[in-house]
């Protein structure tokens, strides 16, 4: 296996180089549109992401939502990992009991940390740090290179869509309110002066 180096280059979305022996690696992660996939490395590997969620949820209680849109903030917009990576990362840390589900007035599944979970944060503090200045550093990165404020805003907009979508509560008449506000909102971008 290759070992990571605490060096890292950022790009628009990160890069680094892992070495091991005489080897070396460099990596670019994808362009924009690649959103965490695709080509490149991944964001996180091993067990680098449940640390992330651990702290997240050791911050405040949060549903995977809050989670996904915390680290895209954390990024400036640069990396929002996919439901499908941060859900079942979520039911692992239920079954480590390092987290446990909180009831809830609504149907979303929060989760706060429990004491087992805060004593592995607690032992994995140095790496912990480590990954939650690499997320802050690659979206200072952003922020400084390309108005990550209006990308940022602009994944707001989409993941609240796509929520509002996936939960099927949407009636003919709902869905025309948010196309038209979309609408709206595209025709007033397009008169500024």
């Amino acid at each position: 296996m290759f070992k990571h180096m605490h060096r890292h280059h950022c790009g628009p979305r990160g890069g680094g180089e892992w070495r091991r022996g005489p080897f070396t690696v460099s990596w670019e992660v994808g362009g924009d549109h690649d959103r965490g996939r695709g080509r490149g490395r991944r964001m996180f590997d091993g067990g680098e992401l449940r640390l992330v969620v651990l702290k997240l949820i050791a911050d405040e209680t949060r549903h995977g939502y809050e989670l996904i849109r915390a680290i895209e903030e954390l990024t400036g917009g640069a990396y929002a990992p996919s439901p499908g990576i941060v859900y079942p990362t979520l039911s692992l840390l239920d079954e480590m009991g390092l987290v446990a589900e909180q009831q809830s007035d609504d149907a979303k599944k929060r989760f706060a940390i429990t004491e087992a979970g805060q004593a592995h944060l607690a032992e994995n503090q140095a790496q912990v740090a480590a990954l939650i200045a690499r997320l802050t550093e690659l979206g200072a990165h952003r922020e400084r290179t390309d108005g990550a404020p209006i990308r940022r805003a602009m994944g707001n907009l989409r993941m609240a869509v796509q929520g509002r979508l996936g939960r099927g509560d949407l009636d003919d008449e709902k869905l025309h309110e948010v196309v038209a506000m979309i609408d709206e909102l595209a025709q007033k971008i397009e008169r500024l002066r």
